[in-house]
């Protein structure tokens, strides 16, 4: 798998869809040796389980383990620590990771009670675990999801947990930003692996899930980042820690020099169970056997626009999904199952960031 391949999969089963994408980017050809540390590194913000949209579905790390195990890699350690005023051990707990490790014969290493090493980047001094800088090859598992300050969160800002409590006020004191970007000059991810089955809308912390049931692969954090901010109808100039670790030498942003692929098809959800501002968001919306990939992604593209104020009352309903195929008629219409409406955008699925930039012009927002 080359540095700027992105390899995406839809689906509900994480776990055979963890195996696929390892199998197609053939991870295991990426590590230097059969008895290099390999880290595992989740997004356990806090103690929850995945079905609120904050953390890591942990059948992902068990389909790595047992896809590294089975190819005689056996040096693996699962490191993670909660966000300041949470507690790792519990998190773990809560998420069955004592259990998989007793069970596959890993480690557990909470990084708050980890031996720290002081490093600097670009001005900021910073305590990052031993665990994680001892690594030969680092995988980082996160959620691609929305926060209350940095608009999202995926690989690079992932990455925070690897560093003391200590260091994560400072992060925060010195607005977030440039402080992720010097971490992930000093240390950033050698494979991410990223889930987007149910990411939240809003929060790092999760209550706003919107089903996408989507995950994907790649190598350079940067462009990992930079697409998952199109997913979420982001442009990478509104999130400066993305640009910052481009300008730092991380990784880069043009996804015009990606090369994405889809090893499959999104599947047709007939229902869905949006909470909160997601619900409030699909009031806008007419699906009908919409993919969960496609109608998450309109979702994510709605609030964009509810962010910015341009969303209004009375507003004609957005058709989307399966059961408008051949259907001419007047209307908007989101994916190229809508392409018999007089106004559609194309796409199978298109991006948040396309969607968004349809929407105001199709209703001149």
């Amino acid at each position: 798998m080359d540095r700027n391949e992105i390899i995406t999969i839809y689906g509900k089963n994480a776990y055979q869809m963890t195996e696929k994408l390892l199998e197609a980017a053939d991870a295991e050809s990426l590590i230097p040796s059969k008895d290099s540390l390999i880290v595992l590194k989740p997004n356990l913000v806090i103690a929850d389980t995945p079905e609120g949209g904050a953390t890591t579905h942990p059948v992902i790390a068990r389909a790595i383990i047992e896809y590294l195990q089975k190819r005689g890699f056996n040096n693996i350690v699962i490191a993670e620590g909660s966000w300041v005023g949470d507690d790792t051990i519990r998190a773990f707990k809560i998420n069955g990771y004592p259990q998989l490790a007793k069970e596959l014969g890993v480690s557990l290493v909470d990084t708050k009670k980890d031996k720290f090493i002081r490093m600097s980047e670009d001005g900021i001094s910073m305590e990052l675990s031993k665990t994680i800088m001892d690594s030969a090859f680092l995988i980082s598992l996160p959620v691609l999801k929305g926060h209350c300050q940095t608009l999202m969160t995926c690989a690079l800002k992932n990455m925070k947990g690897c560093i003391s409590d200590r260091s994560k006020r400072q992060f925060h004191s010195l607005g977030l930003h440039h402080p992720i970007a010097a971490l992930n000059r000093i240390r950033c991810a050698d494979l991410v692996v990223v889930d987007s089955i149910n990411g939240d809308l809003d929060f790092e912390e999760g209550g706003n899930p919107v089903e996408t049931n989507r995950m994907f692969i790649c190598r350079d954090s940067v462009l990992c980042d930079s697409y998952g901010a199109s997913l979420m109808g982001f442009d990478v100039d509104e999130i400066p820690y993305i640009t910052l670790s481009e300008e730092l030498g991380v990784g880069i942003t043009d996804l015009s020099k990606a090369k994405i692929t889809e090893l499959n098809r999104p599947e047709v959800s007939k229902s869905f169970s949006p909470t909160g501002a997601a619900l409030r968001l699909g009031s806008y919306t007419d699906p009908a056997d919409a993919c969960s990939a496609c109608y998450g992604n309109l979702i994510h593209a709605l609030k964009r626009l509810s962010d910015e104020g341009r969303l209004r009352a009375g507003r004609k309903s957005i058709s989307i999904g399966q059961g408008f195929k051949n259907k001419e008629k007047e209307g908007v219409g989101i994916g190229s199952c809508t392409r018999g409406l007089s106004n559609s955008l194309k796409g199978c699925p298109p991006s948040a960031s396309e969607i968004k930039s349809f929407l105001i012009e199709a209703f001149d927002l």
